[in-house]
């Protein structure tokens, strides 16, 4: 499976979750739910997955979490805010770039629509 492809299953997710609750919950709720949803997709998931910091060789565990790993290929940043702030898509960039990972997405639960709040982050080209 391709990251896209997994991608793909993400987005269809995480919208029929936000149309199911619709905004205002905790992230950590829509976090478990998600987990879940995917797993019945038939995609392997870790949540709260450690990202190392590694500099000049060295291994720094400065408490960076990724929210969901899906299938060792894609991270997913899960926020349930009014709007994102630059600093969000940061933090994805951010555990992308230290992961090696190409794909991730941010998903904000606080938005209007789950269409509203999705944002794709590619490291590097797939």
């Amino acid at each position: 499976m391709t990251e896209n492809e997994i991608g793909t299953k993400v987005i269809k997710c995480a919208i029929d979750l936000h149309k199911t609750t619709g905004p205002g919950l905790l992230e950590s709720v829509y976090e478990e739910v998600l987990m879940k949803n995917l797993a019945l997709e038939g995609l392997r998931v870790q949540n709260q997955v450690p990202v190392p910091v590694i500099i000049h060789g060295e291994r720094y565990k400065f408490g960076f979490r990724a929210d969901i790993l899906v299938e060792n290929m894609v991270i997913l940043e899960l926020k349930s805010v009014e709007q994102l702030a630059p600093i969000h898509k940061k933090q994805l960039i951010t555990y992308l770039k230290l992961t090696k990972i190409k794909l991730g997405y941010v998903l904000n639960f606080g938005a209007p629509t789950m269409r509203e709040g999705i944002v794709r982050i590619i490291n590097g080209t797939l």
